[in-house]
Formats: structure tokens, C-alpha cells, sequence
């Protein structure tokens, strides 16, 4: 503990490390929350489809050379699309023959698992199961006796950006005026005229879609792998325990003190230790506040 005190420079390095990977959480934990938190959808498979946006940014990159934030877009659009998809051919059917939510969370976890086998193993026929990767803004900037890679600022900043922007978007625009109407009182959404038909499948492609996102930012910082979604969908379903379910924001808070109880919990103990600090902070947070630290 001393060290830390002494060293400025170590505390800058693990706190941005902390966001950094706090960021990542909130854009995963968000995109899981638009299902779980407001449709009651518990798709398992989210991080598969996170995993599947890593690698279409990696394979775009890899084929064309250029500069992986231009394919942040595409990766959204095709998991929004994907999203569409899926919630029109399974979910929506599931939520009419499902009389009570509980009912719906059981079988949406039952498709959730055959999906994420079908996309990895998918995965692994696609690309192979070896660890993938590219370089991107690998310069150190240094700010004064600091050092950081370029490109682990930028996804930092990108991510934090987009969690903020969804908040403000479902907090300020019709449309998410509307879809945290939904929520709150569905019976009472449809009558005073939201199509809430209309609006599930768009929060559940935008769940998707930001998991996308999500796996493209990864691939800028770290290798990627077919099996890389499951320990991310662990992490979301803590998050967004800690923030509250349908609270955004409370994903986007719980996102990063996770990330920064990792980042500093790690170096002062083992970084085997890291999987026992979040379920430690897991269990604390239920202890004290069992709905969450946002629960709407």
C-alpha cells in the first residue's frame, strides 16, 4: 500500500486501466440490459454475439488494411440486424405462448444455450479456435512520467462515450421516453398509443448491436478467440445485478467501480484472484442492497 501512495504514476496506470475496462463492462452490461432488464429476455448468448463482432471487425481489418473504426459501424448494423432477426423468429413467438415472465425467463435461457453453442462452434469452423489479433495505435503516449498505448485511450474514451450517449438518448428523446414507458407500465404504454410491438424487437437488436460494438473494441486492444463471450456475459449478468435491472445507468456505474475493484484488487493481490474480487463485490452489493444499486 505504501508503493501506491509513492507512486503517482502507478496510480494513474491502474485507474485508467480500471475505466478502461470498467467501459468495456458498462457497453456489454447495457446492451444485456435492454433484454434482460427491460424485455425479460435472458439471452444467454450475448457474449457470443459480442464475440462474433470482435471477429468482423478482425476479419475486415485483416482483408482491407484499414482503420478498424470504420467497421464499428457495420459490426453494430450486422448484430442490430442479427438482433431483428432473431427476436422476430424465436423471442417474439416465446413471449406469446409464455403466460407469466418467469415462464418467459426459463425458456428464453433454453434458446440462449443452444444459440451460444450454435455461434461457437460456429466460430471455430469460421476462423479456427487460435487466438486472433491485430495491431492499432500501439504508439505510448506519455503524460509526464505516465505511459499509455494510444489505442487503449481511445477505446476507453469511445466506450465511455457511448454508454453516456444511450443514457441521454433514452433519457431526453421520444423514442426513449417511450421505451422506458414500456417498461415501467406496459399495459399503460399501449394506451396512450406506444407501439410496444414496435419497440421490443428495436431494444433487443440495440442490445445486440452494442454488444457488437463492444467485441469490435475489444479486437482493438486485445487477441480474440471463439470461447472469449462466456467470461464477458458472466461479468454483464454481474454488472447489471450491482446497477439494478433496467437501470442503464446503474450498468454504466457498476461497469466501472467493477473495473476499477479488478485493476486495483488485482495488483495488490494475485492476478488468479480476479474472477473472486467481482463475485466478492457481487455478494457485498446484494448483502447491502439486494435489488441493486439503481433498481428502478
Amino acid at each position: 500500500m505504501a508503493a501506491l501512495f509513492a507512486s503517482p504514476s502507478l496510480v494513474a496506470d491502474l485507474t485508467v486501466n480500471g475505466l478502461l475496462i470498467g467501459g468495456l463492462y458498462a457497453v456489454i452490461a447495457m446492451g444485456l440490459n435492454l433484454q434482460y432488464g427491460m424485455l425479460r429476455i435472458l439471452n444467454i448468448a450475448h457474449g457470443e454475439f459480442l464475440m462474433i463482432g470482435a471477429f468482423v471487425t478482425y476479419t475486415l481489418k485483416v482483408a482491407t488494411g484499414a482503420n478498424p473504426l470504420w467497421f464499428l459501424p457495420v459490426s453494430a448494423a450486422a448484430m442490430f440486424g442479427c438482433g431483428l432477426l432473431l427476436h422476430a423468429t424465436v423471442f417474439r413467438r416465446l413471449s406469446t405462448i409464455s403466460p407469466t415472465l418467469e415462464i418467459m425467463e426459463e425458456k428464453s435461457l433454453i434458446v440462449g444455450f443452444g444459440l451460444l453453442f450454435i455461434l461457437q462452434n460456429a466460430a471455430v469452423l469460421i476462423w479456427g479456435s487460435d487466438l486472433h489479433g491485430y495491431d492499432f495505435m500501439t504508439d505510448s503516449l506519455h503524460f509526464g512520467s505516465v505511459v499509455f498505448t494510444a489505442n487503449r485511450l481511445l477505446v476507453l474514451l469511445l466506450a465511455l462515450l457511448l454508454s453516456a450517449g444511450l443514457i441521454l438518448g433514452l433519457r431526453f428523446t421520444l423514442l426513449g421516453r417511450a421505451i422506458r414507458g414500456m417498461v415501467q407500465a406496459p399495459l399503460g404504454a399501449m394506451l396512450v398509443g406506444i407501439n410496444t410491438r414496435t419497440l421490443h424487437p428495436l431494444c433487443f437488436g440495440l442490445g445486440l448491436a452494442l454488444a457488437g460494438v463492444a467485441g469490435s473494441l475489444l479486437s482493438m486492444i486485445y487477441l480474440i478467440s471463439p470461447d472469449m463471450g462466456t467470461p464477458y456475459l458472466i461479468t454483464a449478468l454481474i454488472v447489471i445485478t450491482l446497477g439494478g435491472l433496467g437501470s442503464l445507468t446503474g450498468s454504466m456505474i457498476g461497469g466501472v467501480l467493477l473495473g476499477l475493484v479488478e485493476s486495483f484488487g488485482v495488483y495488490f493481490t494475485d492476478p488468479s484472484l480476479k474472477i473472486l474480487l467481482s463475485y466478492s463485490v457481487f455478494v457485498l452489493v446484494l448483502l447491502v442492497r439486494p435489488r441493486g444499486l439503481f433498481a428502478q
